[in-house]
Order: structure tokens, then C-alpha cells, then sequence
């Protein structure tokens, strides 16, 4: 039984020597990468003025900083959730809708947030407690958490909007009204913890005004621009007015919301390991995680950009082409990876002799960028085929498992009984709980095999829909029920053949791609 290819081997060879994917790939992974960079930006900015001052306010605000993480873990899934309604019925010029959902998704976001801004700014100290028990960083990081707290509402107010402006085709003032929000907090950093201009070095607490100030600027500037563009209006949050879009709302926001939390708490639970391995160990650790966030920032572009064009390729129905992209991308990943692995390894000298910190957490640092080289490799990889290709082709549940089960099943249980059980050595800690994207190589391997690349899915789904419209056509020219029932059966088993013979020769191809034996 065999399927008939969408192209021919001529239109085939001419997709493979098509270079106009990276032409597509920059156009989407430009904007995607900037975006990343720039906030990125911000935390490498906190860490290099706070690291003048002094070791423990570096250490402070990175533990500190994990609360304002969490949080955006909420409402990024809120804002998901927010979009893909937001964006149908937007397309269909409803525009009543819009504000339904809007309202919706803003009165989650500021619930959440008025929760975290109520806890930071009245329990700082306790939760900072859960991160360490170094009572100077827990002194340094209340703080910062009580002087960031407003931050919280602000921030879930203006992230809901930025979904609103990229859904009404204002894309570009969002990422205006970033970037320049950015540039103000780096700029106030400096005079605020430092006292420049005449006003008071606040340490590490000027830090966190500057976040709020630009949190500020960031809502003010929103709002104008909604004005001026007549957008959409937030109705009341006090009512729900349709309980059906209240329902379909959460039926997008839930899935993501379940893997967000778990992933995020995982890379909390990350901080609370070497938050109770010293301030060496912590300051060491916040310089390697800036370092590697603006060294993934590409990373990061090259797995949004793989999603969106293998998805408009599945969409399209071109899934000999999408194939194709999908291996062409999964080497591109590979390339991308070992080349930003490899320059932050070369550079790492560089970052150890600039970063303020003591000898031991210098000596930390050395090591922890190396391996950070060769994680970056592995989670090069995984980012593109997890969260671009396997997604793209409607395989999500593989992204959240492996997640989670690389985090919950292994980094964190064992860090925990390594750092507070056995007592192991800072750095021997660190390589386990960064274990996580090594430890998913063989199951993306292996899922890989099975699934082609989560393409196969889709068209094992596809074809399962024809063969059941043969089947119907057969019970409609015959009026034979049992007739038609057994070829249906027939096909079905025909399926599983072809899936079975379709996933062999994805899995010879993805071993070439891994031995480097595969040609562009």
C-alpha cells in the first residue's frame, strides 16, 4: 500500500538545493533573538553593577530575581492563551470578542500578580529563606523584594497589552515600547545604585526602583499607544459575560500553564540548590546564567523561527517539503549550538578576569562556563526539535514530558541528595542539577525515530482522515455496513504499516544527521 508523494523527485531535489529557507529562517529569528537579547540585557546589567559593590548583593538580587521569574511563568501562559483566541477572532473582524478575551486574560494576570506583590512586600524575608540561609543575602534580598513588589501588577498589566498590539498588527510598537523600556532601566540602574546625578547610592535596592521604574514607563507608554490606535477596550473583570470563551480560554492557557510551572519550578528549584552551597557558589552561578542567556538568544530564535516555518508548511499541506526544512533545521541547530557552545568556552577567560567576584567564586565560575559550553550544545538542539519541529507537527506532550521529566526525575531529586546528603563538592552539585539537557538527548533521539520528527504525526493524522473518507464513500455506493466496516479495518492496519515503514527511514536519517554525514 503506498501514498502518493505531494512532490516528484525533480520538485524534491529542487527543495533540497533551496537556500531561500535561511533567507525566511533570518526574517524570523531577527526579531525573535533582538527580543531575548534586550532583556537579557537587563540582568547582565544588574549583575555587572551590583558585582561592583559587593559579592553578596550580586548573589542577593540573582536568588531575588527568581520570584519575578515565576511570575512570568504566569503570565506568558496567560498571554498564550490570550493570543491564539485573541488572533482568531480578530481575523474574523470581532472585534467584541477580542475585548471578551482580553478581559479575561488581563483579570488572571492581575490576580496573579497582586498576589506576588502582596507576598514579596510583606513576607520578603521568608522567601527569601526558601533560597538560602545566608542571613546577609536573605537581609540584601528582602529588600529588593519589597522595593520591586509593585513591579508585579504593572508588568502583567503590560504584557497582556503587548499580546493585544501584536494581535491588532502593531507588532512593532511593543518591541519599540521594550526595547526603549529596557535602555531606561539599564540607564536608571546606574544612577540609582551607584547615586549618580545627585542622587543617593542605593545599592542593591536601586536596582529594584529601576525595574519599577521602567515598569511604569512601560504601562504609561501602552496605554497611550492603545488609545491612539483605538484597540480593543478591557471591559469588566468583575463579570464573566461568556462562560463558553471563559471555558475555551482555559483549554489553551492550561496545558502550557502545567508545563511552564513545571519547567520553571525545576530552574527554581536550581537556585535553591546553590543558594544553600554560599555566596561563592550563587555569584558564580548568576555570571554563568547571563552569560548563557545572551549566548542562547540565537538559540532561542532558531527554535521560534523552525516552529513557525514548519508550521505554515504542515498548514500548507507540503509535507515532503516540511520534512526536508525539518532535517535542514535540526542541522542548523547543531551548527548553532556547538558554535555558541564553543564561544563561550573560548571567551570564558575573558569573563573571569572582568567579573567582580572573590578568588574561590572566580575559580567556580571557570569551570561552571566550560560546562556551560557543552549544555548549551546539547540544549541547541533539543530547543529546535522540542519546542520548533516536534510542536509545529502537533507533538506538544513530548515537550512537557521531557521537561519534566528530566528536571523532576533526575537534575533536581539527585541535586538535592548530592548538595544536602551527601555533601558533594559546589561544582560536582552544579554539573547534576545542569544535567537536564544532556539527559534529554537520548529521548529526543529515540522520539525522533519513532515520530519522524513529529512531522509523521501529522501525517499519519492526515492519512487516517483519507482513509476514513474512502471508507465512507465505499458504505455510501454499496449499503453494506459490514463490507465497508472491514475495509475501513483494512486501511487502518494499512496505516500502521506505513508508519512504521515512513519512521525506519527517519530514523537512518536522523543517524546521519548525528554522525555529521548528511549533505546541506
Amino acid at each position: 500500500m503506498k501514498i502518493r508523494n505531494e512532490f516528484d523527485r525533480e520538485d524534491l531535489m529542487q527543495t533540497k538545493n533551496d537556500k531561500s529557507i535561511y533567507k525566511q529562517l533570518l526574517h524570523i529569528v531577527a526579531p525573535i533573538s533582538f527580543q531575548y537579547l534586550m532583556a537579557s540585557f537587563v540582568s547582565a546589567s544588574d549583575a555587572f553593577m551590583l558585582g561592583f559593590l559587593d559579592q553578596d548583593s550580586l548573589a542577593a538580587s540573582s536568588l531575588a530575581t527568581q520570584i519575578p521569574f515565576v511570575y512570568s511563568l504566569f503570565y506568558g501562559a496567560f498571554v498564550f492563551g490570550f493570543n491564539v483566541l485573541a488572533a482568531q477572532y480578530w481575523g474574523k473582524g470581532d472585534k467584541k470578542s477580542v475585548e471578551e478575551i482580553l478581559t479575561i486574560a488581563m483579570r488572571y494576570a492581575l490576580l496573579v500578580g497582586i498576589l506576588f506583590s502582596v507576598l514579596t512586600a510583606c513576607i520578603p524575608g521568608q522567601i527569601m529563606r526558601i533560597f538560602t540561609a545566608d542571613p546577609v543575602l536573605i537581609e540584601k534580598g528582602a529588600v529588593y523584594l519589597r522595593t520591586v513588589s509593585l513591579s508585579f501588577v504593572l508588568t502583567g498589566f503590560t504584557q497582556i497589552y503587548y499580546g493585544l498590539l501584536k494581535v491588532c498588527d502593531h507588532a512593532g510598537l511593543s518591541s519599540m515600547i521594550g526595547s526603549l523600556a529596557v535602555v531606561l532601566n539599564i540607564a536608571l540602574n546606574a544612577v540609582f545604585i551607584f547615586g549618580l546625578v545627585g542622587m543617593p547610592a542605593m545599592g542593591i535596592a536601586g536596582a529594584a526602583l529601576a525595574t519599577v521604574c521602567a515598569r511604569i514607563f512601560e504601562t504609561i507608554a501602552v496605554i497611550v499607544v492603545v488609545i491612539k490606535y483605538k484597540c480593543p477596550k478591557l471591559g469588566n473583570m468583575l463579570v464573566i459575560k461568556d462562560r463558553q470563551m471563559h471555558k475555551d480560554y482555559w483549554k489553551y492557557t492550561t496545558p502550557l500553564l502545567v508545563n511552564q510551572i513545571g519547567w520553571g519550578g525545576g530552574v527554581t528549584m536550581y537556585s535553591v540548590i546553590m543558594g544553600h552551597m554560599g555566596s561563592d557558589a550563587v555569584a558564580a552561578n548568576s555570571i554563568t546564567t547571563i552569560a548563557k542567556n545572551m549566548l542562547s538568544c540565537l538559540i532561542r530564535g532558531v527554535s521560534g523561527g523552525a516552529g513557525v516555518l514548519i508550521g505554515n508548511l504542515l498548514g500548507a499541506g507540503e509535507l515532503d517539503k516540511a520534512k526536508v526544512y525539518g532535517g535542514r533545521l535540526t542541522r542548523m541547530a547543531i551548527v548553532v549550538g556547538m558554535t555558541t557552545g564553543g564561544l563561550l568556552m573560548l571567551i570564558s577567560p575573558l569573563i573571569v578576569r572582568f567579573a567582580p567576584l572573590s578568588e574561590t567564586a572566580a575559580e567556580y565560575l571557570q569551570y561552571m562556563l566550560i560546562f556551560c559550553g557543552c549544555n548549551i550544545m546539547a540544549q541547541s538542539v533539543n530547543t529546535t526539535v522540542l519546542d520548533g519541529i516536534f510542536c509545529a507537527g502537533g507533538d506538544s506532550k513530548f515537550d512537557m514530558k521531557g521537561n519534566l521529566g528530566a528536571m523532576w526525575c533526575f537534575s533536581v531529586p539527585f541535586g538535592f541528595f548530592a548538595a544536602f546528603v551527601l555533601k558533594w563538592p559546589v561544582m560536582v552539585v552544579y554539573c547534576i542539577v545542569n544535567l537536564d539537557e544532556i539527559v534529554k538527548i537520548p529521548a529526543v533521539y529515540l522520539h525522533y525515530k519513532k515520530s519522524g520528527c513529529g512531522i509523521l504525526r501529522y501525517r499519519k493524522k492526515r492519512n487516517e482522515v483519507l482513509l476514513a473518507l474512502r471508507a465512507g464513500c465505499a458504505l455510501a455506493r454499496r449499503r453494506d455496513m459490514p463490507q465497508a466496516t472491514a475495509l475501513g479495518a483494512k486501511m487502518c492496519r494499512g496505516i500502521f504499516f506505513i508508519a512504521e515503514d515512513v519512521c525506519e527511514k527517519a530514523w537512518r536519517r536522523l543517524a546521519r544527521v548525528y554522525r555529521g554525514k548528511i549533505a546541506a
